[in-house]
């Protein structure tokens, strides 16, 4: 059986050589695993977050090491400067064994030599003055959030994208508010805190060991884009769409807002993620929602007109980095062509919309081209609707992901 550090070796190579995304890398490379998931899903992680400051690290002792030699070594900084649980000792020695039993023996010496030479000249990371290297995050994106959002907001957020972003539970309201699932989750031995009208969950738990979860009193989704629902004030007896609705959180939210009473059509383009949508209803109870696929880019003469509609297009997720931390690196050539994406799906969507309804466009990224300019490009290609109210939220330690929304209303 592969210990722990040979699973993150494998695992990492991955996600920086082969492309892979690291919560599927990872899911596939835990499956069947029980014993050390807790470590190797931190040092994973951690490793991705922090590679531009642990490149730099690298990089003062080390010239250009190949490909598998890196990674050793970004494990072993990693170990080093972030998990005060583990041995200066332990993980310089686990970094040398895991050469030898990856046929880089060669290079054993240089392992062993570069992570002392590390270890014997810490620098303090909280000191150093170039963004970038502090908090792993690339040049080019802090410029085009600073163009967009100003420095002293970015600055303020940057530090909460390498910290654990919160977990928040959905109370079913068909069943129980804030107060009694807190309640029930207590039960079942998880600690929270209630938050407006959700529960920050604060201790470690498993939602297939949680009663309260199978007993269908919650959903998890985040603060952020729970409240963009909220904002939408879906009444019983609405006729809802949610254009890309997988995994189905914010249908669930809609469908607990109407008490279980009306339509949530949830829809999605792939049936397999349709499945997930109605596995989440089905537990929940919410009989209101009517998992259908369903492509956003097309209009369907067969759907209903919609009182309100839910339109949380596909997006470059620079508002989740700390969930999904590889995406800091995204090129941004290669999300140049989702505004139009993003514009077809609005476009499409505002079809459904009945005179006076409401429409909500969302993203969970902070990029005002996917965002703003969408919005106002619809605007102006659109004169019988206005915007009656938009939103920036950015991420914060206790709060919820970077967010935008936008409701339009259909004059």
């Amino acid at each position: 059986m592969k210990n722990s550090r040979q699973i993150v070796f494998e695992t990492l190579y991955k996600i920086f050589y082969d492309d892979a995304y690291s919560h599927i890398a990872l899911d596939s490379a835990l499956s069947g695993t029980e014993s050390g998931k807790s470590f190797v899903t931190r040092l994973v992680y951690g490793v991705v977050e922090r590679k531009i400051t642990i490149d730099k690290i690298i990089s003062d002792f080390c010239k250009k090491p190949k490909p598998k030699v890196l990674v050793i070594l970004r494990m072993g900084v990693y170990q080093l400067y972030f998990m005060d649980k583990v041995p200066a000792n332990a993980a310089i020695n686990e970094s040398v064994e895991l050469a030898n039993k990856n046929g880089l023996g060669f290079y054993s010496k240089l392992i062993n030599a570069v992570l002392h030479n590390i270890n014997d000249n810490r620098i303090d990371i909280a000191s150093i003055e170039d963004l970038s290297i502090k908090y792993s995050v690339p040049k080019h994106l802090i410029n085009m959030w600073y163009k967009a959002y100003g420095k002293d907001s970015v600055d303020l957020f940057l530090p909460s994208l390498n910290e654990n972003a919160p977990v928040f539970a959905v109370p079913n309201r068909v069943f129980v508010d804030a107060d009694e699932l807190l309640y029930e989750l207590n039960c079942d031995g998880i600690e929270g805190e209630v938050q407006e009208d959700l529960v920050m969950i604060t201790s470690s738990f498993n939602l297939k060991e949680c009663r309260a979860f199978q007993n269908g009193l919650f959903h998890i989704e985040d603060m952020s884009c729970y409240n963009a629902v909220k904002v939408l004030d879906v009444k019983e007896n609405d006729v809802v769409l949610d254009v890309c609705s997988a995994p189905g959180g914010k249908a669930f939210s809609a469908a607990s807002f109407m008490n279980n009473q009306g339509k949530v059509y949830a829809l999605d383009i792939y049936e397999h993620r349709v499945n997930l949508i109605k596995a989440g209803a089905d537990r929940l109870g919410l009989t209101s929602v009517c998992p259908m696929v369903n492509d956003a880019c097309k209009f369907n003469s067969s759907l209903p007109a919609a009182d309100k509609i839910i339109c949380d297009v596909p997006c470059s997720g620079f508002g989740i980095i700390r969930r999904k931390p590889e995406i800091r690196y995204k090129n941004l050539d290669s999300i140049k062509d989702l505004p139009d994406l993003q514009f077809k799906i609005l476009n499409t969507s505002s079809k459904y919309l009945k005179s006076g309804g409401k429409l909500l466009y969302s993203t969970c990224t902070l990029n005002k081209r996917e965002n703003e300019k969408v919005v106002e490009r619809f605007i102006s290609e659109n004169n019988d609707f206005t915007v009656s109210e938009m939103k920036t939220t950015f991420p914060c330690e206790t709060g919820g992901d970077g967010f935008f929304y936008s409701v339009l209303e259909r004059k």
